[in-house]
């Protein structure tokens, strides 16, 4: 069974920093591309972040770039985002998702999700 379980967040204060994790079932993990998404409330989802695991390539979103790595660890089968200097405007519920090549910005690329992690961010 595909899963992608997330933890991590929480309620932290403009300027902190949160550590999102995603743990991966060994069949999502024949995925080639991981990313993270968010959705605020009366939002569309929006793309975040993504990793090439063949290759290692990261893609990110312009509102996080510079303040957020994406990053694995193939022998624990995760993926992971650290975000730093987070703003109020970071507050959503993070997604993690798997994809095959080519998988990108869209959330259409990518066929496996997790539940979500709540993060919010006070000012």
């Amino acid at each position: 069974q595909v899963q992608l379980v997330e933890s991590g967040g929480g309620l932290v204060q403009a300027g902190d920093s949160l550590r999102l994790s995603c743990a991966a079932s060994v069949r999502t993990l024949s995925s080639t591309v991981m990313g993270w998404f968010r959705q605020a409330p009366g939002k569309e989802r929006e793309f975040v972040a993504a990793m090439d695991r063949n290759g290692g390539s990261t893609y990110y979103a312009d509102s996080v770039k510079g303040r957020s790595t994406i990053s694995n660890d193939n022998a624990k089968n995760s993926v992971f985002l650290q975000m730093n200097s987070l703003k109020p405007e970071d507050t959503a519920v993070y997604y993690c998702a798997a994809g095959g090549l080519g998988a990108r910005y869209s959330a259409y690329e990518y066929g496996y999700w997790g539940q979500g992690t709540q993060v919010t961010v006070s000012s």
